[in-house]
């Protein structure tokens, strides 16, 4: 195994793809290693090498939602990046459910899979000391903890890196197309559903959706959203 600072673990069972996409990955700069079956990229995944898994979702010996389920019980601050050939809108929901922070169905452009590499691999790298509090809310950036009065609420990495975007700016507007780049590195229709789905979570996590309690993510219609401290 290789080990880098931007290693790239890619389970995939289709060398066809694999092969080309592990060339273009190493062309970005990052090391990457392909695993070929569910088992084999659960333990490669678990060694603390990669920064980020591409994870097919149709792995032999165990799929790729179970491997995602185990990656984020065990790591939870590895991100995953979902690949695979159905692209149906409930597989999409349960491949985000299961703890994947992005999602490429096949046949996918490269250019476009590339970019969410890059989108995430930025994400990964960060290690800077923000520490935000607001309104009840306490977030930590290095330790990617979020206290939400007194207790600890346990978000996925797209969750966590929604809330940060939103609490940099408080009482600011943020464009859906602004947040879309910032924590997707998209903003095509796919990044747009998960983000809703996402901001609906978040909500539900810091309580939000509790009718006795203050909200703090305001939806401004027709432009994106904004934290309320």
């Amino acid at each position: 195994m290789t080990g880098t600072g931007r290693s790239v673990l890619l389970a995939e069972d289709d060398l066809a793809i694999a092969e080309p996409l592990a060339r273009a990955l190493v062309r970005e700069g990052n090391s990457c290693d392909i695993a070929s079956t569910g088992p084999q990229a659960l333990e490669a995944a678990l060694s603390g090498t990669y920064a980020l898994v591409i994870l097919d979702l149709g792995l032999p010996g165990m799929d790729g939602l179970e491997v995602c389920r185990r990656i984020r019980r065990e790591r939870p601050q590895l991100a995953v990046l979902m690949l695979t050939a159905r692209t149906d809108e409930v597989d999409f929901v349960v491949g985000l459910d299961a703890g994947a922070d992005d999602y490429v169905g096949k046949p996918f452009r490269l250019a476009e899979l590339l970019a969410r590499v890059r989108a995430l691999l930025r994400r990964s790298s960060s290690a800077d000391d923000v520490v935000l509090d607001s309104g009840g809310i306490h977030l930590d950036a290095r330790a990617r903890r979020v206290v939400v009065d007194g207790v600890e609420m346990t978000l996925a990495n797209r969750e966590f890196d929604l809330l940060r975007c939103l609490m940099e700016t408080p009482g600011q507007v943020r464009s859906r197309d602004e947040i879309m780049t910032e924590v997707w590195g998209s903003t095509d229709l796919r990044s747009s559903k998960t983000l809703d789905m996402h901001i609906s979570w978040v909500r539900r996590k810091i309580g939000d959706d509790q009718p006795s309690r203050r909200k703090h993510i305001a939806t401004v219609r027709g432009v994106g959203f904004r934290f309320d401290p």
